[in-house]
């Protein structure tokens, strides 16, 4: 059963309150290859007023287990987010399905570079990233490069 799907008709005019979870499974579900893992609780606030009219605001809080970006170990990030957008299903819907809004925020939620602490990524990957970005590697490019015959064109003697 999908913790993130409200029904509509069940209740009067008010404001109800759920709670629920999204661990790895939940993201699996999306094709997500990068999220290695996830802890994240949701809680939603659904308030409905007399005219049937429906709102819902979510709060999502717990950490994602992606690559880091420099390494490819797995990094642990926290994920928190409270969006500002107030959600509205569509017309004559009996079941609200927030399971994509819920995905959505959190995937937002992450950081654009997912990175270690400095210091904390493998030690050998890092090592070996550092000997490919050397000088030697930058001068042999300039080198090859078809405007090297330009350098120094405007240098005054």
């Amino acid at each position: 059963m999908n913790p993130f799907i409200i029904p509509l008709n069940d209740w009067a005019a008010g404001e109800r309150k759920f709670h629920s979870h999204a661990g790895l499974e939940f993201f699996q579900q999306f094709d997500n290859s990068e999220i290695l893992d996830a802890d994240v609780d949701v809680e939603i606030r659904v308030v409905k007023d007399g005219r049937n009219k429906v709102e819902a605001d979510l709060r999502l809080k717990g950490t994602v287990t992606v690559p880091c970006d420099r390494c490819l170990d797995p990094v642990e990030l926290p994920v928190e987010a409270e969006p500002s957008e107030t959600l509205t299903p569509g017309a004559g819907e009996v079941e609200w399905d927030l399971s994509q809004a819920v995905y959505d925020f959190t995937c937002l939620s992450l950081p654009l570079q997912r990175l270690h602490p400095e210091g904390k990524c493998d030690p050998d990957t890092v090592r070996f990233l550092s000997q490919k970005g050397g000088k030697n590697e930058e001068a042999e490019a300039s080198a090859n490069s078809p405007f090297a015959a330009l350098k120094g064109l405007f240098d005054s003697k």
